[in-house]
């Protein structure tokens, strides 16, 4: 049996969210997945804001599942919605799977069951002391696939987001058969993008200053533990376009989930992991494998626009993509860093299209 969030209607977040209601799982059992109330989903009396946030703009009948599965010692939380062919959502640092709530409702809508993972590190998911590095990753995905039987012949539909795009980058890298299409967005790709050298200007500094400062040791830990609110709403504010568009609702879960134990040096793993000599030379040696299967790589218009497509191009057989601008461009308006939060409704219709013009 599973705890079942009702999703919440309207344009806005509901302040007052749903009770949980008790049905078992929509993903077939396995001998590797846990059965059972996850402990970590939030219970009915906690207060409002530190519920898991709903999905919006749907229908009382729809509803999220929260799942957790054990691979390899380590318990994996995600979530599952809809019905018809599965895709997978990962979403990317310092977020976890609520950067989807937008985007979720909309290709539920669009006839699939989607499922959004919490990677090791993320959300509700285990914080161990190691494993970050994308090999790891890679491993971590594949086994989850299989262990919730989502590997199947022809491979699944993964769209991915920051820290996520690494993750799914190096799964199609290393388990290429798991991987029907896939989407990549907003971010470099370890090992293949290249990195201005020097001192960056103010604009370049805001959006990469986190890969220099989360890849120190100990110190992020120290200025940040207490003040992970503050510092959260810095990230969002920074780093989006639509500062809106990660409204209080959403911050207070995000804060909920990185002031845990453990939750903020996991953040901080991820980059430390993949920019030393060792993930480096991980890199290097995914870098050489081409992602022979359909991809997407997107930028927002106020993000890295184009480059993540430019970047792919390079070891992709079959890449499209671009630049992500507002479905209404007006004059001061754009799409920032967090697209599946800020421009959910352009997201989603790029992958549908994408979708329609690789059919498989």
């Amino acid at each position: 049996m599973k705890r079942i969030f009702v999703l919440a209607a309207g344009a806005a977040l509901s302040a007052s969210l749903a009770a949980t209601v008790l049905a078992t799982s929509a993903v077939a059992q396995s001998a590797r997945e846990i059965r059972g109330p996850s402990p970590y989903v939030a219970i009915q009396n906690e207060p409002a804001p530190k519920l898991i946030v709903a999905a919006q703009n749907v229908t009382s009948a729809d509803q999220i599942e929260h799942h957790v599965a054990k691979i390899d010692g380590t318990r994996f939380h995600y979530v599952t919605a809809g019905t018809g062919d599965p895709v997978l959502l990962i979403p990317g640092w310092p977020e976890s799977w609520i950067a989807w709530r937008k985007v979720l409702p909309l290709l539920v809508g669009a006839g699939r069951r989607v499922v959004v993972l919490d990677p090791r590190g993320f959300g509700e998911s285990d914080k161990p002391a190691g494993g970050y590095d994308l090999d790891t990753a890679a491993r971590d995905l594949h086994g989850f696939l299989e262990a919730t039987n989502l590997a199947v012949p022809g491979g699944i539909d993964i769209i991915a987001h920051d820290v996520g795009t690494w993750i799914a980058h190096a799964h199609a890298a290393n388990y290429p058969a798991d991987v029907r299409r896939l989407v990549l967005t907003e971010s470099n790709i370890p090992g293949i993008t290249a990195f201005a050298a020097g001192i960056p200007n103010e604009t370049a500094n805001l959006k990469s200053w986190q890969f220099a400062f989360n890849r120190l040791n100990d110190l992020p830990e120290m200025l940040v533990q207490g003040r992970e609110r503050a510092f959260l709403a810095w990230i969002f504010a920074t780093k989006s376009f639509r500062s809106y568009a990660i409204d209080s609702a959403a911050l207070e879960e995000y804060t909920r989930q990185y002031s845990a134990p453990g939750a903020m040096r996991a953040g901080f793993a991820w980059y430390r992991a993949n920019f030393d000599a060792e993930g480096l030379a991980q890199a290097k040696a995914r870098a050489a494998k081409r992602l022979t299967m359909p991809v997407l790589a997107l930028g927002g218009s106020e993000g890295v626009g184009d480059a993540l497509r430019a970047t792919v191009a390079t070891i992709g057989d079959r890449v499209q993509g671009g630049s992500i601008t507002p479905r209404q461009a007006l004059p001061a308006d754009g799409c920032g860093h967090f697209l599946p939060e800020e421009c959910p409704d352009e997201l989603t219709e790029a992958v549908l299209k994408f979708w329609q013009s690789t059919p498989g």
